[in-house]
């Protein structure tokens, strides 16, 4: 490795550890990586220790193992909760072990064939341990992605690690003299503007664009998240980097219209293409889809509150990503290259003291509950977002551009 690219790998790694879990003195971290991943999970180890982490592990995954089980399991084991996950899950949690997935699909067309309903199954109880964590932030968490020769395939059509290198450490600004300081001002700026939509205690949302007309309700007095956010502990992470967006959780009875997703979006290792989705009383009613229809529609029907919004999110043209006019193949990346909703789980923190109620106190006040969360890209060119306030109606992006003050 040559020494610029290593002290590439070593921003990288510093950012993740610094920015994205704050690791603290004698904190556990746990990271989750494929081992196509091994360079930058050993640069992402070495630096949680540099920081102070106590102990540091790595749970390894592997596709061709994955494909294996998916191909030869029952459902039935395959969403079968084991005790000695919800054990680990629960330690975890109480001693505030820190979390960092590191992504990037190695293979796209790995999972090809193999029956949509098996490739949505979860592991309820396993998967609510690990929700209930993270929302709750008594684990801190963040995921990046990682590049590597698979999926620099599908964003190039050849294994060109170095470009996606390029574009990846542009979007994350490993470009900057020091990217910690670079992503601390930028969060403050997602900050301000999360500030800004607080203030207009807004009703509803509009979304409008070529093939989109989306009207969304939002919950009383909800409060908008951007960048970085705080621990109970007051301990500051940033859940996702890169990040773009200002976002919160609607009321997941109210949203009605249709909207075109303008990204491609994977699910479950799968590609769906111009995917297209109705409606109607804050359920999606209908689905097409150029490509991967039937994945999206399995997911959709794999939980009770899958068919409901559980996020909004607001990018503008501004964004890096959007400005990098690339289509990533990962959500992570995609979703920060414009506007976009979520079906699935919502978020607590987005009502006023959300953390604080119980899931049926939070499913009575409109936020939703399911054990997925899947963001779908809305933004783009010629998209307005318009929000119903008090004392009327105020422009929020104009063909993509922000204009609230």
């Amino acid at each position: 490795m040559s020494s610029s690219a290593e002290d590439r790998l070593d921003r990288f790694a510093d950012l993740v550890v610094r920015v994205g879990v704050n690791v603290q003195h004698g904190q556990g971290v746990v990271i989750s990586a494929d081992i196509a991943q091994l360079e930058v999970a050993r640069a992402v180890v070495e630096q949680a220790y540099v920081a102070g982490a106590g102990w540091v592990e790595v749970a390894w995954s592997d596709g061709p193992i994955r494909r294996s089980e998916l191909t030869h399991a029952t459902i039935e084991t395959l969403t079968a909760d084991r005790p000695w996950a919800l054990q680990r899950a629960a330690e975890w949690t109480e001693q505030g072990v820190a979390t960092i997935a590191l992504v990037g699909n190695p293979d796209a067309g790995l999972f090809a064939g193999i029956d949509p309903a098996k490739l949505t199954t979860v592991r309820k109880g396993e998967m609510s341990a690990r929700q209930q964590a993270a929302m709750s932030g008594e684990m801190r968490w963040t995921v990046v992605a990682a590049p590597n020769a698979g999926w620099a395939a599908q964003v190039y059509g050849e294994p060109d690690v170095e470009r996606l290198w390029t574009a990846v450490g542009k979007a994350m600004r490993l470009d900057e003299a020091d990217p910690v300081t670079a992503w601390r001002d930028r969060a403050a700026t997602l900050a301000s503007r999360a500030k800004a939509l607080d203030a207009l205690q807004i009703s509803e949302l509009t979304y409008s664009g070529d093939g989109t007309d989306l009207t969304v309700g939002l919950i009383p007095d909800c409060r908008w998240t951007g960048g970085s956010v705080t621990d109970p502990a007051g301990i500051t992470y940033m859940p996702n980097i890169p990040t773009e967006e200002v976002f919160t959780s609607p009321d997941r009875r109210r949203a009605d219209g249709v909207l075109r997703v303008t990204k491609p979006v994977v699910i479950a290792g799968q590609l769906v293409e111009g995917l297209r989705l109705t409606l109607e009383g804050g359920r999606i009613t209908d689905v097409t889809a150029d490509a991967g229809a039937d994945v999206a529609r399995a997911q959709l029907d794999s939980d009770e509150g899958a068919r409901s919004l559980g996020e909004v999110a607001l990018v503008d043209r501004d964004s890096r990503i959007a400005q990098a006019d690339t289509v990533f193949h990962n959500t992570l990346f995609d979703e920060n290259a414009g506007c976009h909703v979520a079906w699935g789980q919502s978020f607590p923190f987005a009502v006023d003291g959300g953390l604080e109620l119980s899931p049926d106190q939070r499913y009575a006040a409109g936020l939703n509950s399911a054990r997925v969360h899947t963001d779908v890209v809305i933004g783009g060119d010629g998209l307005t977002v318009t929000a119903t306030t008090p004392t009327g109606k105020v422009p929020i992006l104009e063909d993509d551009e922000w204009v609230l003050p």
